[in-house]
């Protein structure tokens, strides 16, 4: 019997070593460049000037905090072996972009004041903002990339219930679900055309190293393939496996009509309750799969009768052999 995994490595250094690295980076630049800082660094801006002040080191501390527990406390899931792939995935993503934006403004401030005797005068370094957000999306998607799913699959010891839906096996059967490349160029549009407006009438390119990131990262849970093939069922996003399902532990599929906001609460990846998951991205019929381990995914996409008569017979065949 295989020893069930409790902590994903790869999830361990990004989602926990890295939060705390910066926070800790945070600490010793303050330390060493003490001496050439004023007794009190400006902490907050009003626009571009600055409007409170504390000492170095409180500063320091109070950002190594926020750095961890807030950064930190959002991508602290990805070492989760057993929680859901996709959620520790976009979890990590968002936390460090968190975490590498509050650490790069908080290093950039403080360089700025290097050296100057009156804080009062130094700009914000709005830049900053832009850089952290792409350095933290960057970092976050090389760890998500590299999270596993070790979720435990019983086997199913059943065949499927002898009313759920068959149908021919015509493998594999492929389904690109959630919104359209038209509607994903829309809503695109709908967020860049006003930052590209707030940028020009800033003068400066920092907005759009924020708003890209941003809005790739919701696009990006808009946009799911859908396949089944003799090995079972598996959901992709962004060319990365975000949910699958083998054969072997899939006790049946059946076919229902779903309502994102009345049955989910929204679109895109939902959680109703503990094992109860939900790929919801339009409302209409949805492919419903229950697996032995206790787990049931919904997927709302137009070939659900297909895909489920496909994955039961494959079923009926499995207990066969």
């Amino acid at each position: 019997m295989t020893r069930r995994r409790v902590v994903d490595p790869a999830g361990a250094l990004f989602g926990l070593g890295i939060p705390l690295l910066c926070a800790l980076v945070v600490l010793v630049l303050t330390v060493t460049w003490e001496p050439r800082l004023p007794a009190e660094v400006a902490s907050h801006w009003s626009g571009s000037t600055p409007d409170s002040f504390a000492s170095p080191m409180t500063g320091a501390w109070t950002m190594a905090l926020l750095i961890a527990l807030v950064g930190g406390g959002c991508c602290a899931i990805a070492a989760l072996a057993q929680a859901q792939l996709m959620m520790r995935r976009y979890m990590l993503v968002t936390g460090l972009a968190v975490t590498f934006l509050m650490a790069t403004l908080y290093v950039a401030t403080l360089a700025a004041q290097l050296d100057v005797s009156d804080p009062a005068t130094v700009p914000f370094p709005a830049w900053s903002l832009g850089l952290g957000m792409c350095l933290g999306v960057a970092v976050g998607w090389l760890g998500a990339s590299m999270l596993r799913d070790y979720r435990e699959r019983p086997s199913s010891t059943t065949t499927p219930d002898p009313s759920l839906p068959r149908g021919p096996v015509e493998l594999p059967i492929v389904d690109e679900v959630g919104t359209g490349r038209f509607t994903t160029a829309v809503l695109a549009l709908l967020v860049l055309v006003p930052v590209l407006i707030v940028c020009a009438v800033m003068g400066s390119w920092w907005p759009m190293a924020i708003a890209l990131p941003s809005a790739f990262l919701i696009l990006s849970l808009l946009r799911f393939t859908v396949r089944v093939d003799e090995r079972g069922v598996s959901v992709r996003n962004l060319g990365a496996s975000a949910l699958d399902y083998d054969l072997d532990e899939i006790i049946g599929a059946k076919v229902t009509e779903t309502r994102p906001f009345q049955d989910w609460g929204g679109w895109g990846l939902r959680i109703k309750r503990p094992n109860r998951y939900g790929l919801v991205t339009n409302t209409g019929p949805a492919l419903v799969i229950t697996a032995e381990s206790g787990h049931e995914l919904t997927i709302t996409t137009d070939r659900a009768e297909e895909m489920a008569g496909a994955i039961n017979t494959l079923a009926d065949r499995r207990e066969t052999v």
